[in-house]
């Protein structure tokens, strides 16, 4: 089967969940890791039969094993390293690069329209890094619209919307658009009732600053940019595909990728039938169907209904569930 054109045609609950279950077995098949840790869990994957039983690799397994689906036996495209501040970073073996740049055009679209009709501003001060998810998407996205005047941006700049006919999205960690607004007073000119400007955030404080609850950092951001709302973005290394909010931090997915909210006192739980209850979150995400599609990640959230959801914070000792469980 050709996932990588099928999975960006998902168009229904039915397909979204064909695709899941093919895709499942693909990587029990091709997947030592995520085989073996099924295996150790005594679960029988060919008894699986509704797409919550389906168990979720633990994020942290991208810090110790090489995760790999692809049949082939060449060197990875790029490996995709984390940023964290401390302890063993993430990486994630790329097998082939352009379905993460499929992955990234048509998930932006879902939600924002043609990528054409954009002027990127980006805020990322270790923007020459060429192992990050992140700073790779903004390249790309930059490169793809540089005649709009796409770019990076320093402290030092202001933002000019005056005749300004596209789109403007400034695009930022959170720090960096903190750090932005304390030092451009003024950081945006000639502009009237937030036309075409989008301020969209992402990636926490990375230790930069101390971390604060999403709503106090949108509140600043706001008073800061002069906007009513902020966006925001949620993405990490171990996947290939992003979720948005378009306000309020109430995130949606696009259609190859689903969130899942796992009991707190048994991983294997998933409840999907409990809206708003506090869990960890699981997430597939189909285009990730040459490393592993199904990751249980560190972070805290609820399901507000089928489609849309909250990132709530991080889990505590967050490295050390599931590690026990393989030490090979």
């Amino acid at each position: 089967m050709n996932f990588k054109k099928n999975i960006f045609s998902i168009d229904s609950k039915k397909e979204f969940e064909y695709l899941t279950f093919k895709i499942f077995h693909y990587q029990i098949k091709n997947n030592e890791i995520y085989r073996n840790y099924i295996r150790l869990l005594k679960i029988d994957p060919f008894r699986i039969k509704t797409i919550s039983e389906i168990p979720f690799l633990p994020i942290s397994f991208f810090k110790t094993h090489c995760i790999w689906s692809s049949k082939k036996k060449s060197i990875p495209e790029i490996i995709f390293k984390s940023t964290g501040t401390t302890g063993i970073k993430s990486r994630h073996y790329i097998a082939d690069l352009l379905i993460y740049i499929n992955s990234i055009c048509k998930g932006f679209e879902y939600f924002y329209g043609s990528i054409e009709t954009f002027k990127f501003l980006a805020l990322f001060p270790n923007n020459r890094k060429n192992d990050s998810s992140l700073i790779y998407m903004m390249k790309y996205l930059i490169q793809k619209t540089y005649k709009n005047g796409s770019r990076f941006l320093s402290y030092k700049d202001r933002i000019s919307m005056k005749e300004e006919k596209k789109n403007i999205l400034i695009f930022g960690l959170s720090f960096s658009l903190l750090d932005f607004i304390e030092k451009n007073k003024d950081p945006i000119i000639g502009y009237e009732k937030e036309k075409n400007i989008i301020i969209m955030e992402t990636g926490g404080m990375k230790g930069k600053r101390k971390e604060i609850i999403r709503e106090e950092l949108h509140h600043l951001l706001k008073k800061g940019f002069c906007v009513k709302n902020i966006h925001s973005e949620y993405g990490m290394t171990e996947l290939l595909s992003q979720a948005y909010a378009k306000k309020n931090g109430i995130f949606r997915c696009p259609p190859w990728m689903k969130i899942y909210i796992r009991d707190s006192e048994d991983p294997l739980i998933h409840r999907e039938e409990n809206n708003n209850k506090i869990g960890g979150i699981d997430i597939i995400d189909l285009s990730n169907y040459l490393s592993c599609s199904f990751i249980s990640t560190s972070d805290l959230g609820k399901k507000i209904n089928d489609e849309e959801f909250e990132v709530l914070g991080r889990m505590d000792f967050s490295d050390i569930r599931g590690c026990n469980l393989m030490s090979f």
